[in-house]
């Protein structure tokens, strides 16, 4: 299966004061990282054969390749839990333990990419690819040692915890992740995919331990995740805000309690490891955002059919859904039924527009930057609210207008470009304004940490160099011309 790939060089970021051995992490290919040729096997091969080379060659993993062609992957792990705990006939083919059409990633892809797919799926080697041809293998161990960075371990050390108290002591080793992305300089786009990709592996262990202790599910459902999490884009500053999906076979007498208990646990679970409980409820432990399918449909037709300030405000949320454990088929097909209905949707697009144009950057006269003048942040600009949620307002609308199924916004944007919905020149700088801005919040986060702080989003203006000011009255005035150009838009009925 290979993986989808993404254009990071133009989010890459380049401040001053990174190390360079992190900037590596960002924009070497795949193919620099291999230190030796992947060991490999014929798919003909036992599983003897396979372990006595993989002892030969001390090496933790086997590639099953045929003419050059990957056809699976084994690895110590499958070896002792397929084989010997299982009490297998090592005389056996190789391939009745080899996992199949493993992920893999071309070789001309930044390793930054690998970490994010081996975070994502908690997978600890990964084949390298230039076409169809196998050429190499990356593994967690050699990204770790060359460059420090610690998500995928994390990732693995979630999956390992017996109970929540496990949980909740792995949990408080996210800050330091998230330093550690910044002193990399990494890019926003990365960091918040690996951020996120550790949430989802807090909420799938949760979810996996109410199930052990609740039993199997009654019916088919799906975990779903929304907000920022559902976009990829967290850091270090957030709440949780989910909700479950579940079939149309659901009985409130019969099945109730159940995902009632399944869906306080997992919520609580979350608010203790430090993802606070969603402060409007937008959570799974709500009864209004625990239902079955028909009603999830009946709620996004109502949404869209009668915009109200309300539901407005719901659509910012729940517009923006990713599934992280269950039944992919009942989000799946719920997104294609909502996004049917805001395709050209001229009257509920209006709604929006007006809704995201109340979020307006903090320009002064002649373009300047204007601050907080009063109370507890006086003197700072508040990132998130008046710098990144425009943005991601303005691409939620793109999406929207062009039934795009995008949710991260780097992602809405670009497919946005490609449908029409916006301009290659205004794409281009959203999205290079969005990176820039998400840097400077989570660096900002990150300093604070450091200083034993808890992480906000107010950054004091008089801390920026004169050149921070001026790029970032430029990513400002960028926003406003593009609310400007939407507001134009809606004027005229172009929906």
């Amino acid at each position: 299966m290979q993986a989808p790939s993404t254009d990071l060089d133009e989010l890459v970021s380049a401040a001053p004061g990174g190390q360079e051995q992190h900037l590596h992490l960002l924009s070497e290919p795949l193919s620099a990282l291999r230190w030796r040729d992947p060991v490999a096997v014929s798919p003909s091969a036992s599983v003897r054969e396979a372990a006595q080379l993989m002892q030969e060659r001390q090496v933790s993993s086997v590639l099953v390749v045929e003419q050059g062609r990957l056809f699976g992957l084994v690895t110590d792990r499958d070896l002792r839990n397929r084989v010997v705990a299982a009490g297998l006939d090592t005389s056996r083919p190789v391939m009745d333990i080899a996992t199949l059409a493993p992920l893999t990633l071309d070789e001309r892809r930044p390793a930054i990419e690998a970490l994010m797919l081996m975070a994502r799926h908690n997978v600890h080697h990964l084949p390298l690819t230039d076409g169809e041809r196998v050429t190499g293998l990356v593994t967690a161990r050699d990204l770790t040692e060359r460059h420090g960075t610690s998500a995928v371990y994390l990732v693995g050390e979630v999956c390992k915890q017996p109970d929540l108290e496990g949980l909740v002591r792995v949990s408080r080793r996210l800050p330091e992740l998230q330093r550690h992305l910044a002193a990399a300089d990494a890019s926003a786009h990365a960091t918040g995919h690996l951020i996120t990709a550790v949430t989802d592996a807090f909420t799938t262990r949760l979810i996996q331990l109410a199930e052990a202790r609740l039993g199997p599910p009654p019916v088919d459902y799906a975990w779903v995740a929304a907000g920022s999490q559902a976009r990829c884009e967290q850091t270090a500053k957030t709440d949780q805000d989910n909700c479950l999906v579940l079939d149309d076979t659901y009985d409130e007498a019969r099945h109730g309690a159940y995902f009632e208990a399944l869906a306080r646990f997992v919520c609580d679970g979350l608010n203790a490891c430090g993802y606070v409980h969603c402060p409007g409820e937008m959570m799974a432990m709500t009864p209004a955002w625990r239902q079955p399918w028909s009603r999830w449909r009946q709620y996004f037709h109502q949404w869209i059919d009668e915009p109200e300030p309300k539901a407005l405000m719901l659509t910012c949320v729940f517009f923006d859904l990713r599934l992280v454990h269950g039944q992919a088929a009942l989000l799946n097909s719920l997104r294609r039924d909502m996004l049917e209905r805001t395709r050209g949707n001229g009257i509920f697009l209006a709604y929006m527009v007006g809704n995201a144009l109340a979020h307006r950057p903090p320009r002064g006269l002649f373009g300047g930057i204007s601050p907080i003048r009063s109370g507890e942040h006086r003197g700072a600009i508040d990132l998130k609210h008046t710098g990144i949620v425009p943005i991601v307002d303005l691409a939620r609308i793109y999406a929207l207008a062009g039934a795009l199924e995008e949710v991260n916004t780097q992602d809405r944007l670009q497919r946005a470009a490609d449908s029409g919905e916006i301009s290659a020149d205004g794409v281009r700088d959203l999205r290079q304004t969005l990176e820039f801005l998400a840097v400077l919040r989570i660096r900002h986060q990150a300093r604070q940490m450091t200083q034993g702080q808890p992480p906000d989003n107010f950054l004091v203006v008089d801390s920026l160099s004169n050149f921070e000011r001026s790029q970032l009255k430029d990513a400002f005035g960028v926003v406003h011309t593009l609310q400007s150009v939407l507001e134009q838009r809606f004027q005229a009925g172009r929906f």
